[in-house]
């Protein structure tokens, strides 16, 4: 029912599409851009429930407020504290590799601001977990959902960082805030 209900909102009331060409996968890093306003978790949270999935997310602690957090959990939620230096990657890693089914949406640039420099534990945790990380990509202007690639990482992180910007690229000026996307700058990896 939540998946017809969420296939109903997005893709016939909203007039949403999709392009996606990727498997969908039991074991996999959703890295999903460009994050420029909260209206990207909406439309991310309902073309997966409207594919049946549920994804795990990571969002700042401070979001996880009563009775918020609870809805949050339900839906995949795992409270970062930004404060803290842990080693979530590592934990992430070995949870992916201990389980059936463990699919992590993230957002690289870790924030809905301009960003230059992304946060790269997602590219990390795919490493230790020998787990594909799929690239997710939000239209606001021809309202599309896409993903044509994934990659595997190789452990060569500025080749493969090269090879996501290369892929979100044609992504810059159809954020839903073009102003606040921009690639990982990579020329000090």
């Amino acid at each position: 029912m939540i998946q017809s209900i969420c296939h109903n909102i997005l893709f016939k009331r909203w007039g949403w599409t999709k392009e996606v060409t990727v498997p969908l996968r039991d074991k996999c890093i959703i890295a999903v851009a460009p994050h420029t306003s909260n209206w990207d978790f909406i439309i991310g949270e309902l073309y997966y429930q409207s594919m049946g999935r549920k994804a795990l997310f990571l969002m700042k602690k401070s979001w996880f407020f009563f009775p918020l957090g609870i809805l949050l959990r339900k839906l995949g939620g795992f409270p970062v504290n930004r404060s803290k230096r842990t080693s979530m990657t590592e934990q992430m890693a070995e949870s992916a590799k201990h389980t059936a089914q463990f699919e992590l949406a993230v957002t690289p640039e870790g924030t809905r601001s301009r960003r230059t420099k992304w946060k790269h534990g997602f590219y990390f945790m795919a490493l230790k977990a020998g787990l594909p990380i799929q690239l997710y990509a939000i239209d606001y202007k021809n309202k599309r959902i896409v993903c044509t690639e994934e990659i595997i990482p190789t452990g060569n992180l500025k080749e493969d960082m090269q090879k996501i910007n290369n892929y979100y690229e044609p992504f810059l000026s159809l954020a839903k805030y073009p102003e606040k996307f921009a690639l990982d700058d990579i020329s000090e990896l």
